[in-house]
This record gives C-alpha cells, sequence and structure tokens, in this order.
C-alpha cells in the first residue's frame, strides 16, 4: 500500500469545510495558524484580467520526505502504507522538520508541545477507506486512495488526467496531485510556465523505483 491523493483544485470553493472536518475528526489544535490542511490562495493578472486561484494543501507525505531525513530522534517516521507521521512522545520542538518541510506543512501543538501535521486520517482508513476532509468535500475536491492498488480509484483518474505537484524541484517525490483542469484557459492561468505536467505513464517508473527503495524504512 502507499496512500497518496488526488486534488481536482479547481472545484474548490474555499468553504473551510476541509479545515473544519480535519480539526474535529483528529482533535487538531485551535487556532487559524494550527492547521493540518489549508487552501492557499494566489491572486495575480493575465492580459489585463484579474484571476484568483485556490490550492488545498497539506502534508504530501513525500517518499523522499526531508523531514524525516532531518529528524535527531526519529519523532518524524514513515509507517507502513508510505503515511508520515510524528510520534509527540519523541518531539524535542527543535523545530528542524519544519524547516526542511517545503511545504510549510508542520505547525507547533501547545496542547502536545509537538510538531503534528496531516496523517492521512490513518486511524480511520480501515473502517471508512477515506480520510475526514474527502467525505467533508461538498463539491469533490479530494480524492484518496492506493498508488499500488490498479483497481483504486485514485490510479483510474490518474490515468486518464494530466496532473503535476506543488514544488516538484525540491525532489522529495509528494504524493498530492493536482489534476490539470480540463477547461485549456483555466488551466493557462493557474498553472506555472515552468511546472512540469505528468501522466501516469510517464510518473509510475519514478515512484516504482522510489517506492521499492523507501519502503524497506517504513515502520510496521
Amino acid at each position: 500500500m502507499n496512500y497518496a491523493m488526488a486534488l481536482n483544485y479547481q472545484n474548490c470553493i474555499n468553504c473551510k469545510a476541509c479545515e473544519t472536518a480535519c480539526k474535529e475528526e483528529n482533535g487538531v489544535q485551535l487556532g487559524a495558524d494550527k492547521q493540518r490542511i489549508w487552501v492557499g490562495i494566489t491572486e495575480g493578472t493575465i492580459f489585463g484580467k484579474p484571476y484568483l486561484n485556490l490550492y488545498p494543501s497539506q502534508c504530501n507525505h513525500c517518499i523522499d520526505a526531508p523531514c524525516v531525513s532531518v529528524c535527531p530522534t526519529y519523532a518524524s517516521h514513515i509507517v507502513d502504507g508510505g503515511i508520515v507521521k510524528v510520534d509527540p512522545s519523541k518531539c524535542i520542538l527543535c523545530k528542524g522538520c519544519m524547516e526542511a518541510c517545503p511545504y510549510d506543512a508542520r505547525f507547533v501543538d501547545d496542547t502536545m508541545v509537538a510538531v503534528d501535521k496531516c496523517t492521512f486520517c490513518d486511524h480511520r482508513i480501515d473502517e471508512y477507506g477515506t480520510t475526514a476532509c474527502q467525505a467533508t468535500c461538498p463539491t469533490k475536491v479530494r480524492l484518496f486512495g492506493d498508488l499500488d492498488d490498479e483497481d483504486s480509484d485514485i490510479v483510474q483518474l490518474l490515468k486518464t488526467k494530466k496532473f503535476f505537484f506543488q514544488k516538484e524541484s525540491a525532489g522529495t517525490l509528494p504524493k498530492l496531485f493536482y489534476i490539470v483542469p480540463d477547461n485549456e484557459s483555466y488551466a493557462r492561468q493557474s498553472i506555472s510556465h515552468n511546472t512540469v505536467i505528468h501522466t501516469w505513464d510517464d510518473f509510475k517508473p519514478k515512484y516504482d523505483a522510489a517506492r521499492d527503495k523507501r519502503s524497506k524504512e517504513w515502520k510496521r
């Protein structure tokens, strides 16, 4: 198993339902700066016309996760299924993982006195098969699934759509797949000109090689 999430970000209406569901499901500390998931907003103009883009985001559960590599106490680790987690009992709040994460996906939970982050709701996968954020989203932005299951909904989607990653140049092999919009004009204004667009056929060999190498280190 290797869990990931695909994001039809053009469907996002920034209703905050996913953020609220995440806090409720996972007992995340209250506060606008205490978020396991969030919606990033970018604004600009193209040919004189203003635009606003919404990019739902969270921990990318990278295959080559720099937050795990830098942790001196092994508090940050990867469990079976490729999910990056933090053991609060081992966290010493050095914040090395926060500095190493290219996605700013970690924060300090003052109630636990430890770093916190998204866990893909791993405690509910066996029972519900998905995350609280996907289950709550009214516009079906998020699709959670197993990249190793050829019959899973996420793999079937990735086989039929092009996609890209945020900050791919960081070399982390992230597992948040942003689906390229079918609307060509929207795609042009919401995707940077230097963003690499992938298909499942070109990405899968890179993913398989990295997964086979790294999965031996996952805690079971």
